[in-house]
């Protein structure tokens, strides 16, 4: 698979914010006597039984459980070519993971982006959740969108990473996943959320990444909801936001 590569050691460019980050996914981590007091205002929700039952399995297995599970996807289209096969036919689930183990030995055998050829998406998002527009849980939302250089959109794309299975951005509840576009001149990478019409939980969203990507004051970043993609069947168009 193209996805594929052997193990090897991550750019060095950014380490201290790297070790931030990946502290920061192992304190997400937590014992079943927290993961109840969460979850104790609604004890006969089903998605709390999971849940509790997820963090006693990966602790007696010796693991340290996640506040959610997560998957990684790919999209890969071949330029010029029409195919009959729909966008949805062509995502395909790498892996799934609920551990801070499970997520380090999926994602250090993933190829990074710069290996990968154009055009080609990568998607990270909830368990539950795929990466369509369409999906119940995204049906209502829209996403921020980044555009970088190809030479430094691996390291963000990873940042971005760290942070959201880390638990660290703001209005988490409220976020679905993640996608990194990878494109011929640039990369594009996405924030997808819940809710486009909650103003608040979308502007805090767009502070807590620009904070966490320590991208430069006055960096453009483009809010556009789910269903003015469907409209205009374009990911980067008619947006609605600047910030």
């Amino acid at each position: 698979m193209e996805l594929v590569a052997e193990k090897k050691d991550f750019d060095s460019a950014n380490d201290n914010n790297k070790l931030n980050s990946a502290q920061a996914v192992l304190d997400s981590s937590y014992p079943p006597s927290v993961a109840a007091d969460e979850t104790g205002s609604n004890n006969n929700s089903k998605e709390a039984e999971d849940l509790s039952e997820r963090v006693a399995r990966d602790l007696k297995d010796g693991l340290h459980p996640l506040k959610h599970k997560f998957a990684f996807w790919y999209t890969r289209r071949t330029p010029g070519v029409r195919t009959q096969t729909s966008y949805e036919d062509n995502i395909k689930k790498i892996v799934d993971f609920s551990s801070v183990e499970g997520f380090w030995v999926s994602y250090c055998h993933l190829a990074r982006p710069s290996s990968l050829p154009s055009p080609t998406d990568l998607h990270l998002f909830k368990e539950g959740i795929r990466p369509l527009w369409e999906d119940s849980a995204n049906c209502n939302g829209g996403k921020w969108i980044i555009r970088f250089k190809k030479v430094v959109s691996g390291r963000f794309w990873e940042d971005l990473v760290l942070a959201l299975v880390g638990d660290q951005l703001d209005f988490g509840d409220n976020i679905c996943g993640a996608v990194l576009s990878i494109r011929f001149n640039e990369d594009i990478l996405s924030v997808w959320n819940r809710n486009a019409s909650d103003h608040q939980a979308v502007m805090g969203l767009r502070d807590s990444i620009k904070r966490h990507l320590k991208l430069p004051h006055g960096y453009v970043m483009e809010y556009k909801p789910h269903d003015a993609s469907l409209r205009d069947n374009s990911s980067y168009r008619n947006t609605w936001l600047r910030g």
